[in-house]
């Protein structure tokens, strides 16, 4: 099996060289790469299991976020497999407290975990005994799990609840990065799925004979696009052609590859055509908590114009875009300096220097940028793999995938 820092390495310089393409394979490494340093972990059986987890998972996630801070789709799955391991460790540790017979009247709850369960933070041990505690979910009802209760008296009805214990202890000091892998297996599928998922809404969203604008070149657009086409929809899409890179004479292209009518416009006739267009459909970056979006540049203009028009501004992404942080985060990146090249060929700098100053400085400066900002304010609705959301409710999505202390990626000891 290959050495872990050795495959962290290798990914490491990937990022800094930007030889990952798309945000879609550079989560998808990113989370396999996860995967690989969690199997490989050794840990310790009487320490805070969960604790040694995340703090191995912290110290890679450093080092893939510093390779490269501007793709912040590796943030995001390093967070979500935090997430991951706190979540399992919280189900095991309700599981082990159940088993214990914890209740309301327990008086002596220290004494009991500190020496049954030494691998459970004192959070977690208080986060669990508030969900034992609690009544059941009518999740719960309606499909028969049983709940703490049901399992407290299932667990104390035999004579060997010791030797039960000490069993269930090494039990679960084994299942924990057995349910952390699986969960990062489903995050993966997730991963993988996500255009399909998105592809699917299509046609509850394009309808007969509409004009549909887009700019540059997303994956996600395309397929949503390209779903609505093979349900018999009939429309028309304007492609801006997203300069410098001009990526939209790709996305044209396959466009047309697949039988949809497309017509290519130039940046600066969005404003002209916009009152034609019955929906603008664009891909993000990234999706931030406030519900704004980092995007290809050229976009907030598009938006702009579409708010202007009153056109229906809608964003598609799959959720390992959507990110915990707000875009005046420190960590947070919101532009991307591309090399001046892309605008102009180096000879013709030639001209635009002032040899007469005697250092050569350059009269002319190029900036390029990569990304746009689109704040909520300006966007419709977002739809992902898990379906379309208000702007107003991505924070309570974000709140699912993400826990707050993994916020800022930063290795701090938690298995003391």
């Amino acid at each position: 099996m290959p050495d872990t820092q050795a495959l962290v390495n290798e990914f490491v310089l990937k990022l800094k060289r930007r030889k990952v393409e798309g945000s879609q394979a550079t989560a998808k490494q990113t989370a396999e790469l996860l995967r690989s340093v969690i199997s490989q972990q050794r840990v310790p059986p009487h320490t805070n299991q969960a604790g040694v987890l995340i703090d191995a998972i912290k110290a890679v996630g450093e080092q893939l976020i510093a390779a490269n801070p501007v793709e912040l789709a590796v943030g995001n799955v390093v967070r979500r497999v935090l997430h991951i391991i706190r979540e399992e460790d919280l189900s095991l540790a309700t599981t082990a407290i159940g088993g214990l017979g914890l209740s309301a009247e327990s008086d002596n709850e220290d004494n009991v975990e500190q020496d049954d369960h030494p691998g459970l933070s004192a959070a977690v041990v208080a986060a669990a005994s508030r969900f034992t505690l609690r009544a059941p979910s009518l999740h719960t009802l309606l499909e028969g799990i049983p709940d703490a209760a049901a399992a407290h008296h299932t667990s104390s009805s035999g004579g060997d609840s010791e030797g039960k214990s000490k069993s269930d202890k090494s039990l679960r000091i084994r299942k924990l990065k057995h349910d952390v892998i699986e969960a990062v297996n489903q995050l993966l599928q997730e991963i993988d799925t996500c255009h399909e998922l998105i592809a699917e809404q299509a046609v509850e969203h394009i309808h007969q004979n509409e004009v549909i604008l887009t700019l540059g070149r997303s994956r996600t657009v395309m397929e949503f696009l390209c779903a609505a086409k093979e349900k018999k929809r009939s429309f028309r899409v304007f492609v801006a052609e997203g300069a410098p890179r001009y990526q939209g004479h790709i996305l044209a292209k396959e466009l047309v590859a697949r039988g949809l009518q497309t017509t290519v416009i130039t940046d600066s006739a969005v404003f002209a055509m916009i009152s034609r267009v019955n929906m603008v459909i664009v891909g993000a970056h990234a999706i931030m908590a406030n519900g704004g979006v980092i995007a290809p540049v050229g976009l907030n203009m598009v938006a702009l114009a579409a708010q202007r028009h009153a056109v229906p501004f809608v964003v598609v992404a799959g959720s390992h875009k959507l990110c915990p942080l707000y875009p005046h985060n420190p960590e947070v990146l919101l532009n991307d300096l591309r090399s001046p090249a892309e605008l102009l060929d180096f000879g013709e700098f030639s001209d635009c220097m002032d040899f007469g100053s005697g250092n050569g400085a350059p009269l002319l400066h190029v900036v390029n940028p990569a990304f746009d900002y689109v704040p909520p304010k300006l966007v419709s609705l977002f739809i992902t793999d898990t379906g379309g959301h208000n702007p107003s409710y991505m924070y309570r999505l974000i709140a699912d995938y993400y826990s707050a202390d993994d916020f800022v990626v930063a290795q701090k000891s938690s298995a003391e």
